[in-house]
């Protein structure tokens, strides 16, 4: 028998699965009954009958009253004093004789000062409130914290004590700021920064995809451009193999990173090595001589030679407890639990050495990013690197696998159908079940955040509406029969916030596709910064582009990100052409309004920059035809007259590049994540437009 359909309503309501949603062209959309079984599902709940489901209703109503405290608090540093409730099965006769013991300790597990333990019973009790559930007689008892208290984590232990009966349990008390970094210099001050996609730097020195060799010569070159940042793709691990593990943005983990990024030739063990070897050198050449970045070949390689440099540090360092050994430990020590499964499941095996490995690595990244951004810092830049921090990691991946109690079974991440994905997106990994979550006291979420802030001035948070809410799709089902799940909001916010703080770490909110109401008021509350392209910003209904004075201040803005066309492909419709060849569109006519419509903006743009007397009218007509440097000078001039506090040039972009680093939703039949910049680094260093725009910039106080 099938279970009701009202009673999976009711739950699916109580459980944050929203019932319906309006796309962006103003359809409305009704969540599917099938689509909410399959989430509730994935959320762990018993559906399987209308017993069942009732019980789980009644289970979800009854909190917080069927536990005994709430996992985790989350509040304002300036919401105190706070209080805190027990919910506790007590008799009437029995409240007199109620002990409790409490006590709230710092995260070195310290309580600060002995009022921090409390010890109450009888008349000394609060009880707000008295109710019966599952046939007991229940009392909730606030608990009263007088102290103000530094933003942090603390924990709360607390021990309730009647005759013949005791209950001890925790709580995680999260204290956060109210808004996210800003660092003071740049509350007043705009600046930009060049962002490249690091894996695809072509270079004299490196093993066929871009290093953090080449990230270090970036930084020292932006920042004698006078430059405020380099932006770089997400650095998280993924598999290095074609053709679903090459994608930044779907990663085994986003705790750690991709070793294919390490300058392996700077690393002091790969220097005690006598030589790499021809071997090595041919194939390390034949690789940089690759038209396309062979993921599988270069990792292979890099792996082959840490293999080497790691006996050396094992034999010379670690087995004789050296100086540099003594680092390596207390990395490790402080990376704890995470990095110890992470390398178990790379390392497949129980070999504690082969897991030592692992772990080695992680460090030697660790040691050459902190190097890069201290460098950053010593050159005044005001940002110095700025991270993207991927939406979510595979299913297959260590996250899901360390995880696995708070990750849905059965759904992905993804996106409603939209003007540019007419039939939605499917990311292809699975989303946190928001309770779970919570019971771990956002444990999870806590790490993300704060390992993609270490050694970063500013992260970008790819699909920021996710925190509000996000589009759960059940596998076997098209993007289309999606539902849209809430998500708790203020606390992800407040988590972000008090982590961006600790780390001195500005955030920005990638806030493009279906948003949903006062999305964009609540990420400006917090003090993260907008992300606004120029492709999107529009008069709309009028599709004129938006005047610079009209962008917000507390923004970031830029022409173009990996997965639209660079301002050189888009300017011939290239993206268009590409998507004809594939099939994307339906049919002729809609190629062929695409292809009028990118005509007309064309023409819009060039209109705009007119309007700011950034080109003369008998330029425009000309301009149609062909990008140039010079009209790419003039549109980024036009985002530096915005009041955006950050303003991000793409290295594309800059060097006429004409695809774009990824086709959304193409595997096999695009390149994506493989292209190689046209030009050499060393090439891109000498080139004098780079020059003419730092001075342009300089004109108009960036």
């Amino acid at each position: 028998m099938q279970p009701s359909d009202e009673l999976i309503n009711e739950l699916a309501d109580i459980c944050g699965i929203i019932p319906e949603y309006w796309d962006i062209f103003g359809n409305k959309h009704i969540t599917p009954i099938e689509t909410k079984k399959a989430i509730l599902k994935a959320m762990k709940l018993d559906i399987d009958s209308d017993e069942s489901i009732k019980n789980e209703i009644y289970a979800q109503k009854a909190r917080p009253w069927n536990r005994f405290i709430e996992p985790v608090k989350v509040i304002s540093v300036n919401e105190q004093p706070f209080k805190i409730s027990i919910h506790v099965p007590v008799e009437e006769r029995e409240e007199n004789s109620i002990h409790i013991l409490w006590s709230i300790k710092n995260e070195e597990g310290q309580k600060i000062q002995k009022k921090d333990e409390f010890i109450l019973s009888g008349n000394e009790l609060t009880i707000s409130d008295r109710r019966w559930m599952y046939g007991r007689r229940y009392i909730k008892i606030d608990l009263s914290d007088k102290c103000h208290r530094d933003i942090g984590y603390y924990s709360i232990d607390i021990t309730f004590r009647i005759p013949n009966m005791e209950i001890s349990d925790t709580s995680r008390l999260t204290i956060t700021p109210d808004s996210c970094y800003m660092p003071t210099e740049s509350i007043n001050r705009k600046t930009w920064g060049l962002s490249i996609n690091l894996y695809s730097i072509r270079s004299c020195q490196n093993w066929g995809s871009g290093d953090f060799g080449d990230l270090k010569k970036i930084v020292k070159w932006v920042s004698e451009l006078k430059g405020g940042f380099v932006g770089i793709n997400p650095l998280h691990a993924i598999p290095n193999k074609k053709p679903f593990g090459i994608s930044p943005y779907s990663p085994i983990t986003r705790l750690y990173k991709n070793f294919i990024y390490l300058d392996i030739e700077s690393i002091p063990e790969v220097e005690e090595l006598t030589g790499l070897g021809e071997e090595i050198e041919n194939q390390i050449n034949e690789l940089r001589n690759c038209e396309l970045i062979d993921y599988e070949k270069v990792a292979s390689l890099k792996i082959s030679v840490l293999r080497n440099a790691f006996e050396i540090f094992y034999r010379e360092h670690y087995l004789k407890d050296s100086i540099r050994c003594k680092d390596f430990i207390r990395y490790v020590s402080e990376e704890s639990d995470n990095l110890e499964s992470f390398a178990t499941y790379l390392s497949l095996t129980s070999d504690e050495k082969e897991i030592l490995f692992y772990k080695y690595i992680q460090w030697l990244i660790d040691e050459q990013l902190k190097e890069i951004s201290e460098l950053a810092k010593n050159l005044g830049m005001p940002i110095g690197l700025y991270h993207d921090l991927a939406v979510g990691s595979i299913g297959g991946g260590s996250d899901a696998w360390i995880y696995q109690d708070v990750v849905a079974d059965g759904i992905d991440l993804g996106a409603p159908p939209d003007d540019f994905n007419p039939t939605g997106q499917n990311w292809g990994f699975p989303p946190l079940v928001p309770e779970k979550l919570k019971e771990t006291g956002y444990e999870f979420f806590i790490q993300i955040i704060r390992k993609n802030m270490q050694h970063f001035g500013a992260l970008r948070i790819d699909h920021a509406l996710g925190m509000f809410r996000q589009f759960w799709i059940p596998q076997g089902m098209p993007a289309s029969h999606g539902a849209y799940v809430k998500q708790p909001t203020e606390d992800l916010l407040r988590i972000i916030a008090l982590e961006s703080v600790r780390n001195r770490t500005v955030v920005i909110a990638e806030d493009l596709g279906t948003i949903g109401e006062n999305v964009r008021e609540t990420l400006s509350r917090f003090r993260m910064l907008s992300y606004r392209l120029l492709y999107f910003e529009r008069n709309y209904p009028d599709p004129s582009f938006t005047p610079p004075e009209r962008y917000p201040e507390m923004a970031l803005c830029a022409v173009t990100t990996h997965d639209l066309p660079t301002i050189y492909g888009w300017w011939i419709g290239r993206d268009i052409d590409l998507k004809r060849r594939l099939g994307i569109f339906a049919d002729e006519g809609t190629h062929q309004k695409h292809t009028h419509d990118r005509e007309r903006d064309k023409e819009l743009l060039l209109n705009a920059l007119e309007s700011q007397n950034i080109i003369q009218p008998s330029a425009i007509s000309h301009q149609l035809s062909a990008m140039s440097q010079e009209l790419c000078l003039a549109i980024y001039r036009y985002l530096a007259l915005t009041p955006c506090k950050l303003l991000v040039v793409s290295l594309d972009d800059a060097i006429g590049t004409l695809d774009q680093q990824n086709m959304p939703g193409m595997t096999d039949s695009y390149p994506s994540w493989m292209q190689k910049t046209s030009v050499t680094l060393e090439q891109m260093i000498s080139d004098k437009w780079f020059h003419s725009i730092s001075e342009m910039f300089k004109r108009n106080n960036r």
